[in-house]
């Protein structure tokens, strides 16, 4: 396969290229080197070369190599594109989409659906379970008591000041051997009763040493892993027992919330948490590395912009 570029400086010259773009895109799209038809699954497959499609000389069909991906229908080249990946995969704490409009050159609304397009490319599609030890937690994402006028406050936050917020569930599989710690998320939007300890049976092999803070809804993991948790009103650590792996991701996951992207809607908050767990996992790779990761997602994923802006069909927008 064509060499990747090391750094950004290196793929903006490399990608300004479309036919070299083209050819980036139909290595990784077409492994063995034989395009085939979407339609009729043909091997008889002629270009355009003026147009940088291809034509089924069977079925007489026109595709190109963007087809069934997050590229398709875009009208952007691949030079943009390849760049935007670039940039969100690599970008610690994210880019926001004023500053990629201003540096592709295209309006703030295509830079928003790029990213989002990109986000679902990050989505993790890894079912194997993590042998431990585990860490889980729940954080919950919204407004910052310290930033509301008092009498909101005061009419919001209670208690642990969770209400009104978007929870979201995190598992963190420790270092080993063969990898860093791995992290899976997922957003809790209005939670089922034991949300979170269905989440660790579904991600965490049974038997496995599972670690979690006092909270009360872990109490029943103890019948399935070898469980133990730690009072942070007493302490944080106690011997292997601690839970700062995954708060640490938290740290990472809210400083690029609330440093890059200022205001995130309740019903995007899933594709964003995608996009910090790919960084995090991906994090001891090169900047190469983290690009052909996120383009080997690109497939078989399309988004559109009624289905992310939830419009219907009679053009207004609705309730995600």
């Amino acid at each position: 396969m064509t060499d990747c570029p090391q750094t950004l400086m290196a793929a903006v010259r490399y990608f300004a290229d479309l036919d070299r773009c083209e050819a980036y895109m139909a290595e990784i799209r077409w492994a063995d080197g034989k395009p085939r038809c979407p339609a009729c699954e043909s091997e008889r497959v002629g270009t355009i070369a003026t147009r940088r499609l291809l034509r089924c000389k069977d079925c007489r069909r026109q595709f190109s190599h963007k087809l069934g991906t997050i590229f398709e229908d875009s009208p952007l080249g691949l030079d943009k594109w390849f760049v935007a990946v670039w940039a969100i995969a690599n970008c610690k704490n994210g880019i926001s989409s004023h500053e990629l409009a201003r540096t592709l050159g295209v309006t703030q609304k295509t830079a928003w659906f790029m990213l989002h397009r990109i986000r679902k490319a990050m989505e993790t599609n890894d079912f194997t379970k993590f042998d431990g030890p585990a860490e889980a937690d729940t954080t919950y994402i919204g407004g910052r008591a310290e930033n509301m006028h008092k009498a909101r406050r005061e009419r919001i936050i209670k208690g642990r000041g969770a209400v009104g917020k978007t929870g979201v569930h995190g598992l963190l599989q420790r270092t080993t051997e063969a990898q860093p710690s791995q992290v899976r998320a997922v957003v809790l939007h209005n939670p089922e009763p034991n949300a979170e300890v269905g989440q660790i049976h579904g991600n965490v092999q049974r038997g496995a040493a599972v670690y979690t803070d006092s909270a009360s809804i872990y109490g029943p993991l103890g019948t399935a892993f070898a469980h133990a948790a730690v009072d942070h009103t007493r302490e944080y650590v106690r011997g292997t027992v601690h839970t700062n792996g995954i708060e640490n991701f938290w740290t990472l996951f809210k400083r690029t919330l609330h440093g890059t992207y200022t205001h995130v809607a309740p019903f995007h908050l899933f594709r964003y948490t995608s996009e910090q767990v790919f960084r995090f996992n991906a994090r001891k790779g090169t900047d190469a590395s983290r690009f052909k990761a996120a383009l080997a997602g690109v497939f078989g994923r399309r988004l559109t912009y009624r289905l992310l802006a939830g419009i219907d069909g009679a053009g207004f927008m609705t309730i995600q």
